[in-house]
């Protein structure tokens, strides 16, 4: 008896879940940043030249530093009942007008089907609103700049079916 061969699927842009720590770190309490539109992390080490006479001529190379950020364009959330916007993108939003450690956001990001790509850590967001014509959509641009460590997690939505 033959094992039947994997079917291999195209992963999607819109598979990542971005979500904020809106508790403390004793007490996390993770939430959804929804309306993501665009998602694109990026982590960039710093490579210094190590090449010396012993090489033979070949060059060296070493790792020296690493520095992550995450961009992201959410459209905007607002309460259909209160004059309030979305709890998240409003911790984001004041987060960016902030000084010290109210300027650091904790977040998180995931496969939000579960696949083992996942990661922490604590960061500055830059809030943009996009503007655009009469007929645009509310949408804000945010850059999350890395503040120490971006760090692999377990998926916390591993043992989950699907998250909408």
């Amino acid at each position: 008896m033959s094992t039947p061969t994997p079917t291999n699927e195209t992963e999607l842009a819109r598979e990542w879940r971005l979500e904020i720590n809106m508790g403390t770190s004793e007490a996390p309490d993770w939430q959804l940043c929804p309306g993501v539109r665009e998602f694109q992390p990026a982590s960039e080490p710093n490579i210094e030249d190590a090449s010396d006479y012993d090489s033979d001529g070949w060059a060296a190379n070493e790792k020296t530093g690493q520095a992550w950020e995450l961009s992201v364009t959410i459209r905007r959330k607002k309460s259909e009942d209160a004059k309030v916007y979305n709890t998240v993108h409003e911790a984001i939003r004041l987060a960016h007008f902030a000084y010290g450690a109210a300027n650091k956001i904790h977040l998180r990001y995931m496969n939000r089907n579960g696949l083992p790509e996942a990661y922490e850590g604590r960061a500055i967001p830059n809030w943009q609103p996009s503007g655009g014509e009469y007929t645009a959509l509310g949408e804000t641009e945010i850059t999350f700049t890395g503040d120490g460590p971006l760090t692999p997690i377990d998926n916390p939505l591993a043992d989950e079916e699907e998250t909408p």
